[in-house]
């Protein structure tokens, strides 16, 4: 009859030492130290339960940095064996504790386009054949559309482009003004 595999992971005395690094870096993200403590604590024998305790952690998240520490052993091994500097092992260490990419979909506008939106709100409308006197979002929608450079945008989303950081405060002027009566 077997029984869930054993919680405790090999490390290698150079894994060991590069993750004790890490757990001592002053700069390190929390979430990283984290994970680090728990890849050293099963790797101390400690049981998965009972890791999870010591570390005021669920068994849930234990369990999965463990299962993401063990599927990339092997990887891990093969660049040991390679010479790879204790930098670059480092690194590999780092990606391996790192957080899995989300799902979502891809950005719908390149850097590009913003910019090319943000520099069309930044013309007076006149220029653009405009009978306004300053740019609406669902103005501004309607010309970067008529210039192709996007397909589709609402009027909101102009707004939000606008609305992001210093953007905001470089185009609101242009935007709020008024052509004399």
């Amino acid at each position: 009859m077997s029984g869930p595999p054993p919680a405790t992971i090999e490390l290698s005395k150079r894994q060991r030492t590069l993750l004790e690094q890490l757990r001592q870096r002053q700069t390190a993200p929390q979430r990283l130290v984290r994970r680090v403590l728990i890849v050293l604590a099963l790797a101390a024998n400690s049981c998965l339960q009972s890791a999870a305790r010591d570390l005021g952690l669920n068994r849930i998240s234990v369990r999965l940095w463990r299962d993401r520490w063990r599927d990339a052993a092997e990887a891990l091994a093969e660049a040991e064996e390679a010479d790879l500097s204790d930098q670059q092992l480092l690194g590999l260490v780092a990606g391996i504790l790192d957080d899995a990419p989300r799902p979502g979909g891809p950005a719908t506008f390149t850097p590009e386009q913003i910019v090319q939106i943000v520099a069309v709100a930044c013309e007076p409308p006149e220029k653009s054949g405009r009978p306004i006197g300053h740019w609406t979002h669902r103005e501004l929608a309607d010309e970067v559309k008529k210039r192709q450079i996007v397909k589709d945008i609402a009027p909101r989303t102009v707004g939000r482009f606008l609305k992001t950081g210093r953007l905001a405060a470089a185009s609101q002027p242009l935007l709020a003004q008024r052509r004399p009566a």
